[in-house]
């Protein structure tokens, strides 16, 4: 990154250039010369700041999406933002959170190889006392799950991945699927420890309790997708072609929508003083001859020819032309 001098600096670099105390030749050969950056192996850099956008945009879906699950489940205040997209060691992040915490450990087809999303106990115990019928509060002191609740935890979070999905949608169908919940960090190795892993970290408000949510996609899992990510593709690649019993369902329906259709006998253009002394009996002439074709209109649009006459007792029409697209009416 390059380094912005302040306006002090400046100055202070004029001047030193205009007493002589600094030779400008020299500031040029300092210039040339190579810059050793030093390299930290263990917190490799694999994620570009392009890949970082393309997480951070999906994943400000997927807080969207999760407000919108956890309000209804929960039906309380419930509000999540992306706080923070990183990349840094799974080490690194094990470290990072609580040793008693919420695990959601989860795999998500077509991608090989395990993702985590960790709640915050206090988010975590929030929702648990919100679904058992409590104010949504979390208790002073964190203890280990009972069986009930670990069940009752692995079914809000199951259904939670379905907002993943959908945030995942413009780039890969996944089909998350919760394999294991755990509260020990350290009995969950996915990855080797020097892994880089991308986390995506989600500021959760649950009433008046607040906490984090943190998602770890490790690189090595997502590194088939990884050129999906760049924003190359997301602007330049093909639509998606619907599937096809899409289209079939698509055309099932439009077959079945109902238009009404119009044949019209003709029309004439009368007084009103002429309209207003109207009684049965009286004649209006129209301003169509008896053997002339009918026209017949589907909403407001003519589409056909037709021809007056009786089908089983009933009034019909019988369509005798049909009217080439772009063919333009003729003023009556």
């Amino acid at each position: 990154m390059v380094d912005v001098l302040s306006q002090n600096e400046i100055d202070a670099l004029l001047a030193a250039l205009s007493s002589g105390e600094m030779d400008a030749e020299e500031l040029k050969k300092e210039d040339t010369q190579k810059k050793v950056r030093a390299y930290d192996f263990k917190r490799a850099v694999r994620f570009s700041k392009d890949h970082i956008r393309s997480l951070t945009r999906i994943h400000e879906n997927f807080a969207r999406y999760l407000t919108t699950y956890f309000s209804a489940q929960l039906r309380t205040f419930v509000q999540i933002s992306v706080v923070q997209v990183e990349q840094l060691p799974y080490d690194e992040f094990i470290r990072s959170i609580p040793k008693m915490t919420i695990l959601n450990i989860f795999e998500a087809e077509p991608l090989e190889g395990r993702m985590v999303l960790e709640v915050h106990p206090n988010v975590a115990f929030a929702m648990l006392d919100r679904l058992l019928g409590g104010s949504g509060t979390s208790p002073s002191k964190i203890t280990a799950l009972t069986e009930i609740e670990t069940i009752v935890m692995e079914r809000i979070f199951s259904r939670a991945f379905e907002s993943l999905q959908e945030a995942w949608k413009t780039v890969v169908d996944l089909s998350p699927r919760l394999e294991a919940l755990e509260t020990n960090p350290q009995f969950m190795q996915i990855v080797s420890p020097n892994e880089t892993i991308a986390l995506i970290s989600l500021s959760t408000k649950i009433g008046d309790t607040t906490g984090m949510i943190n998602l770890c996609i490790p690189h090595v899992v997502i590194e088939p997708i990884m050129p999906r990510l760049s924003v190359h593709h997301w602007f330049v690649s093909q639509k998606k072609m619907r599937a096809p019993e899409e289209i079939t369902a698509l055309q099932s329906r439009l077959q079945r929508a109902k238009l009404p259709i119009i044949a019209e006998l003709g029309s004439s253009v009368i007084s009103v003083h002429e309209f207003l002394n109207l009684s049965p009996g009286d004649v209006i002439s129209l301003n169509r001859v008896v053997d002339e074709l009918l026209d017949i209109r589907i909403g407001e649009k003519l589409k056909f020819k037709g021809t007056p006459g009786t089908h089983r007792g009933k009034t019909a029409v019988q369509i005798s032309e049909i009217i080439s697209e772009g063919v333009e009416e003729n003023d009556e």
